[in-house]
């Protein structure tokens, strides 16, 4: 495999290691067996549970990244390769890569894993075509999907995974989904997205807050939105995860470099809004996603947003100068959103952010010039009702069609009450 090479963002080597990648595969062929007690058992976990014996005898590719991980918190991959009952001939990359270490819209390339030796392929941004050239490269018969994503329309994950199922169906592979929990709960919010507006970070019709897990949304991709649906498509369940609870005391693992924490998560369908604006959505600080600002912003936006009395958040001033990303190095004014209850709405919450900066900061709010924000929102819908002087209210009643149907769409498809 010479086209196989490490990209230099990898943060393992072989070299670094001082061994090749066979010899380092070896001295970590014992699984580990560590049981950190969680009631929640992920579909990775009731896997591995029963000696993988869903994957075996079959070539198996893994789209995943470190999310994929046991309750032992060794990678599913890891795991699989070292029991020596599971034939892991690739493992295919999203965005940020298998190991996680690229930024926002960069992944790892084609590489050899140094721990295991597998070939890796660079899934990010490849159309159906292309990702089934890969599955047939590798003569994978069936693809494993374990990639935990945080319930937002615009993260890529799920995009990644449709396009892996088109793939799969093109090459006659099996379809298997090691089910996680969605680590914002089930609630349903924001508008759907119109399919002219279609892109990397929305390709089909489903609101921006889905309430769902990938497993389900699986299920609802091939029933409704495939061609034809996949001649075999499997869920592995979570077990013991009940009324869709956000917090099920499974450990955090970042499923991207800017999602650090499930606060994070539970605002980002909302403040992911900010990448579409000219205002740093926080990249480049400790805590992206809940730090919004730009030079020009001072501490009457936070008094602006704390009189809304928005459920289940408090705003407080703050300064920043990101490191990275928009304003870098720059001196900023903004907010930084603390989750104060389990109540809080992350769309309507970003919606009267952003109603309240154009208003109050007239001369330094601004859309980016790409209209990344109709992409993000689904529709031109958000921003021209801004530009026009709607609140938030009215901007958020807006949708509420488009979430009733959502509802009633994604009912058959749901595995957990």
């Amino acid at each position: 495999m010479a086209e196989f090479r490490l990209n230099r963002r990898s943060l393992l080597t072989a070299a670094a290691l001082g061994a090749p990648a066979a010899a380092v595969a070896s001295a970590c062929s014992a699984p580990q067996q560590a049981d950190l007690g969680f009631e929640v058992r992920t579909g990775a976990d009731v896997l591995a549970g029963r000696d993988f014996d869903d994957v075996r005898g079959r070539r198996i590719g893994v789209v995943t990244n470190p999310t994929g991980v046991l309750s032992s918190l060794e990678h599913v991959v890891d795991a699989m390769q070292a029991s020596g009952a599971v034939d892991v001939v690739a493992v295919f990359g999203p965005e940020h890569g298998f190991r996680g270490t690229s930024q926002a819209g960069g992944s790892e390339g084609d590489h050899r894993d140094p721990r295991t030796g597998l070939p890796v392929y660079d899934a990010y941004g490849a159309d159906a075509a292309k990702l089934a050239e890969m599955f047939r490269k590798a003569r994978v018969e069936q693809v494993v999907f374990d990639i935990a994503d945080v319930g937002a329309r615009f993260y890529t994950y799920i995009w990644t995974m449709y396009t892996a199922m088109q793939a799969a169906q093109q090459v006659g592979a099996g379809f298997l989904v090691l089910d996680r929990p969605n680590p914002i709960g089930g609630l349903v919010a924001g508008p759907r997205l119109d399919p002219r507006f279609a892109s990397g970070v929305g390709v089909l019709p489903i609101v921006q807050q889905h309430g769902m897990t990938v497993g389900e949304l699986a299920r609802m991709f091939d029933r409704v939105y495939l061609p034809e649906p996949l001649p075999q498509l499997n869920v592995v369940r979570v077990e013991g995860w009940k009324g869709r609870a956000a917090d099920t005391g499974l450990p955090w693992v970042p499923p991207s470099p800017n999602m650090p924490t499930q606060d994070t998560a539970k605002l980002y369908p909302g403040t992911g809004l900010f990448e579409g604006t000219v205002l740093s959505e926080g990249r480049g600080t400790t805590r992206p996603f809940e730090i919004i600002g730009a030079p020009g912003i001072d501490w009457r936006w936070a008094e602006d947003l704390n009189a809304a009395e928005l459920p289940g958040v408090r705003f407080r001033e703050t300064a920043f100068v990101p490191t990275f990303s928009k304003h870098a190095n720059t001196l900023c004014g903004g907010v930084q959103v603390h989750r104060t209850g389990d109540d809080v709405d992350p769309i309507r919450t970003a919606v009267t952010m952003i109603v309240t900066a154009r208003r109050r900061y007239p001369q330094v709010f601004g859309w980016r010039p790409d209209d990344m924000i109709d992409k993000l929102s689904g529709s031109d819908r958000l921003r021209t009702m801004v530009d026009r002087g709607a609140d938030a209210a009215e901007i958020v009643d807006s949708w509420q069609d488009d979430v009733t149907d959502f509802r009633r769409q994604r009912e058959p498809h749901l595995l957990y009450r």
